[in-house]
């Protein structure tokens, strides 16, 4: 794996709106190192929603350029942005994006079917299986998402993010639904995953659970106002206990 999992040199990105150009990125430079636990921070528009649709793959720049472990991907079409981001990207969303009718491990099985990635129906299983693991979820994975708490669903959804192997890990609000107390164990969880070498790129406008990463970067008016490491919040999971989980309807009857 190259040094450098993200690499972006005057990343420049302009929307323009009948006779209006507005400019959500000014020629931006960043580099996250390969087991970085970088925050990504900034205010309502600051750029910093599209900086995160750029560095997903979800965008492409107007100027400037994207390496994304060691692969050029700000010149790429639709199809081929789509190919990198279920290769390179797991995705971690505030809302869990489950679905409900699917025990977890078939949840955290989905990006390995829909990226065609040529897996076996055995394989599919034992990775998902493995990944739940990493996550705290062994015993559930025959669970579906109603007989999950939030914090339980959040961690299938890291689970899915990370059964590809991808580069980096791109958490855009991930505590957003979730109380105090569960918001502290996911991001137990993120550190945990940074601690054994994972990438993570965490996008949030909370102070306290930025602060949780190793390094804080601030978009301002489309450029990086403050890049600085920052001394790291640890969170001790064997203190927090286990969340209960809901009884589904399904299951009582």
């Amino acid at each position: 794996m190259p040094q450098n999992v993200i690499e972006i040199h005057g990343l420049t990105k302009i929307y323009t709106m009948g006779e209006v150009e507005v400019r959500a990125l000014a020629g931006l430079d960043l580099v996250v190192d390969s087991g970085e636990f970088l925050a990504v921070m900034g205010p309502s528009g600051s750029g910093k929603s599209t900086l995160m649709n750029i560095l997903g793959c979800l965008d492409r720049p107007t100027a400037g350029s994207y390496l994304l472990d060691g692969v050029d991907v700000s010149k790429l079409d639709r199809d081929e942005r789509a190919v990198i981001r279920n290769a390179k990207i797991g995705f971690v969303f505030q809302s869990f994006n489950l679905l409900a009718r699917t025990s977890a491990v078939e949840n955290v099985e989905l990006p390995l079917i829909y990226g065609d990635l040529g897996w076996s129906r055995a394989e599919r299983h034992q990775a998902a299986m493995h990944a739940l693991d990493r996550v705290g979820l062994k015993g559930r994975e025959n669970s579906h998402p109603s007989q999950l708490s939030g914090g339980q669903q959040q961690r299938v959804a890291i689970a899915r993010a990370l059964v590809t192997e991808p580069a980096m890990l791109l958490a855009d609000e991930p505590t957003g639904n979730l109380d105090s107390r569960t918001s502290e164990e996911i991001m137990g969880i993120f550190q945990k995953l940074n601690d054994s070498g994972k990438t993570v790129v965490l996008i949030t406008h909370e102070p306290d659970i930025a602060q949780h990463a190793r390094r804080v970067v601030t978009v301002r008016d489309g450029i990086i106002q403050h890049d600085e490491k920052v001394e790291q919040h640890r969170v001790d999971l064997r203190g927090i206990p286990p969340p209960v989980a809901p009884v589904a309807a399904e299951a009582t009857r």
